[in-house]
């Protein structure tokens, strides 16, 4: 293994990709709900898939964002639409359940009770609400494909987390 890690100063983890059944129904939960923006979107009619670059609205944005900027962009969400999956039969997997694998994304917010609250009053889908099971100071919620979104209050953290840290 090489020792030289100054060769990935440069390295940059730009997003991540969930696939979705429909998009209108992830656009919306992304951009209303959780107030991400569409960076920009691509078509591959001959593959039949989409991806939808999502930012989150905190991070900026410029005017017109070029391929090469979209893919250097930090903290991006991808969504991954493959034509077709929109059948009532196609079922995303959130990797919660067996076999596990994936589990989830976290959304820091400033005020957790205020975003739950919203969340309640959108009629978003809670797997734990804030308050419940062990971990009382965090959230989650669950997108329209079912994947599983922390959400957390950064002041709140080391409260949560008391002496393990290491």
């Amino acid at each position: 293994m090489s020792d030289d890690l100054n060769a990935t100063d440069q390295f940059v983890l730009t997003h991540t990709m969930l696939r979705i059944k429909e998009p209108g129904r992830a656009l919306n939960f992304y951009c209303e709900v959780l107030g991400f923006r569409l960076v920009t979107q691509l078509d591959f009619a001959e593959a039949q898939f989409s991806l939808y670059f999502l930012q989150p609205r905190g991070q900026g944005r410029a005017e017109h964002v070029t391929l090469e900027q979209a893919f250097g962009m930090p903290g991006l969400l991808e969504l991954t639409h493959n034509w077709g999956s929109e059948d009532s039969e196609t079922e995303m997997h959130s990797g919660n359940s067996d076999p596990k694998g994936f589990g989830h994304i976290c959304i820091a917010v400033p005020d957790i009770e205020a975003a739950c609250a919203r969340f309640d009053a959108l009629g978003v889908s809670f797997q734990k609400r804030l308050g419940e099971g062990g971990m009382k100071q965090i959230a989650f919620i669950r997108d329209p494909d079912g994947y599983w979104i922390e959400i957390v209050q950064p002041s709140m953290m080391d409260a949560l987390v008391g002496g393990n840290r290491v």
